[in-house]
């Protein structure tokens, strides 16, 4: 598989798109990872009711638990004190779906900053680059097949050569009719060009 181009500067072009898109990807799982973590600073609060929740209904439980032993008002009593720890059960569930909706803005918001560039590249950068790997791999094994070889990629410079020029004259049209090794190793190094590799 022909992954790069045979010459210098189409290479180099294509090495630092792929670093550009390596770097892109880089950066926005930084950028994911960071945001992710400053989101979830918010869950600070949750956790505070979480915890006052808590403490609130251990605090109600142990006075519940002590004024049962009350003699005459002491279930009575127990059971007025039971109804605030309920208060602190529904105070540290608040702060238990607080803490959930925080973890879960936290992780669609990491998705959406990775997912945005990499789907970008999806449809973009790595169709071009396999698009081009296709073609130069092609185009490559036509020339190790030599004369022959040679004579499909002449062929195909040929027919591809814009009809302005064609019409022009300028298309070396009439050695290729006439089996002119130069000019097919001229059309078939144009072709070879085109897709980044050398004659």
């Amino acid at each position: 598989m022909q992954l790069y181009a045979e010459r210098p500067i189409r290479r180099t072009a294509q090495l630092v798109s792929d670093l550009l898109a390596l770097l892109l990807v880089v950066i926005a799982v930084w950028l994911a990872t960071s945001v992710y973590d400053q989101v979830m600073k918010l869950r600070a609060p949750g956790d505070g009711l979480v915890n006052a929740g808590t403490g609130l209904r251990g605090t109600f439980d142990g006075a519940a638990n002590s004024a049962g032993g009350i003699p005459l008002v002491g279930d009575a009593l127990a059971n007025a004190l039971y109804g605030g720890s309920n208060v602190g059960n529904q105070l540290a569930d608040a702060g238990r779906w607080q803490i959930e909706g925080v973890a879960d803005l936290a992780w669609w918001l990491a998705a959406i900053i990775v997912v945005l560039p990499v789907l970008t590249l999806l449809v973009t950068w790595l169709p071009l680059r396999w698009h081009f790997a296709r073609r130069a791999t092609a185009a490559a094994q036509l020339r190790a097949l030599g004369d022959e070889g040679l004579d499909l990629l002449a062929l195909r410079a040929l027919v591809t050569q814009p009809l302005r020029r064609l019409a022009s004259g300028t298309a070396p049209a009439t050695g290729w009719r006439e089996r002119d090794r130069d000019v097919i190793e001229e059309l078939a190094g144009r072709e070879l060009a085109r897709h980044g590799l050398a004659p």
